[in-house]
């Protein structure tokens, strides 16, 4: 990646360009709840259709715009076990029990719960490397815990305030996309994100498959219907990975990750205006609370790099 030879948040087309990434993100999860919701499509079927198209233009984009060989990878058994882990137990892991939390909440709920991930990556890297957190970093994982709890019960211990299947789908959607941001570090400096996440896509969609084939669907077709799948599959896949990728040659990964929050807000914003989702003074609440961690993570983190004069490794959804 080109390093940023600018001031932090001055450049005001890698700004555009993440938060546009952000943004379409969001709105893509919105997009699937009005699917699931109120045109009785499934989760797999979008996921599996979602897969095996992005990861073939992924791959098309890999070749053509970034000039790769992009059968080389499989010339190496230890890169295909990294790549066929990552593609199963991360890639379709995280899109599958992202659109299943959705299914079972809404798009808001969904996307902060999985914002959880910065926080379960922190306290794996500190279990592993033994080392005892300072007093911000106790802060940040107090705030993802309060946050959580807001979110989920409105702040009353007495019931949730989402179904008990709409919390562990959330839950473990911040734990595959915890897995699928550390699992695959050594494959993305050697090979980079295009083709890494190309093939894992294809190599998801393709396993998945197996489970729910693309030619067993449930819901509505109508023109409504199949812009919003092309919406999901181009806007919300393909083009925000590009913006994401673009984003890295004018920020630095700190800022990118910042910027990205974006995300759960235009999640959050869009279910509320569009979908009519009731999201009260608690939800927002914890919205901040678990937006915050991730903010105060990002900054420690750039902190210690910037200390010990290493450039973040910067990685692309």
């Amino acid at each position: 990646m080109i390093e940023s030879k600018i001031r932090p948040f001055e450049n005001p087309k890698g700004i555009l360009l993440v938060l546009s990434a952000a943004t379409l993100w969001g709105i893509s999860g919105a997009v699937a709840q009005y699917l699931f919701h109120q045109k009785g499509f499934t989760p797999e079927w979008l996921v599996v259709i979602r897969l095996l198209i992005s990861g073939i233009l992924l791959l098309f984009f890999a070749k053509i715009k970034e000039n790769l060989n992009i059968w080389d990878i499989w010339k190496n058994k230890n890169d295909i076990t990294s790549l066929i882990l990552y593609s199963i137990f991360g890639i379709l892991a995280v899109q599958y029990t992202y659109f299943a939390a959705i299914n079972h909440s809404n798009a808001a709920t969904a996307t902060i719960l999985q914002y959880l991930a910065p926080m379960l990556i922190f306290c794996y890297s500190a279990i592993r490397t033994k080392s005892f957190p300072s007093a911000k970093e106790i802060f940040a994982v107090f705030l993802a815990l309060l946050g959580t709890f807001l979110l989920v019960t409105q702040g009353s211990i007495q019931s949730l305030s989402i179904s008990g299947l709409a919390f562990f789908w959330g839950l473990s959607s911040a734990l595959a996309l915890a897995f699928y941001t550390l699992q695959p570090i050594n494959l993305l400096s050697r090979w980079g994100s295009a083709l890494i996440t190309g093939w894992g896509m294809l190599i998801g969609g393709i396993s998945f498959s197996f489970i729910h084939p693309p030619w067993v669907f449930q819901g509505q077709w109508s023109l409504d219907t199949f812009l919003a799948v092309t919406f999901i599959v181009i806007f919300g896949t393909v083009i925000t990975f590009y913006f994401y990728l673009e984003s890295l040659r004018y920020n630095t990964a700190t800022e990118t990750s910042l910027l990205a929050c974006a995300e759960p807000l235009a999640a959050a914003l869009i279910a509320v205006i569009w979908l009519k989702v009731p999201f009260g003074i608690s939800e927002w609440l914890g919205t901040f609370c678990i937006l915050s961690t991730i903010i105060i993570l990002s900054l420690i983190k750039n902190k210690e790099l910037i200390n010990k004069d290493k450039k973040p490794l910067e990685i692309g959804y």
